[in-house]
């Protein structure tokens, strides 16, 4: 297993993205074979995507 630093961040977002955030978690958590899913694996999940797609539109240039 990798040795992974973490860092914590502290945000403040709206009420309506806690609650897409809230959304999503409970998409996860029903349409996965992991078990219990938090927050932070999700948001996890979503900036590794988003940095996927972010550098293949960069390479596409």
């Amino acid at each position: 297993m990798e040795n992974e630093s973490k860092i914590q961040l502290n945000v403040r977002i709206d009420k309506d993205t806690s609650d897409k955030l809230d959304e999503i978690v409970t998409y996860y958590q029903e349409n996965t074979k992991f078990g219990r899913v938090y927050k932070g694996d999700v948001l996890k999940d979503i900036i590794e995507k988003a940095h996927q797609a972010m550098l293949k539109k960069k390479s596409m240039r």
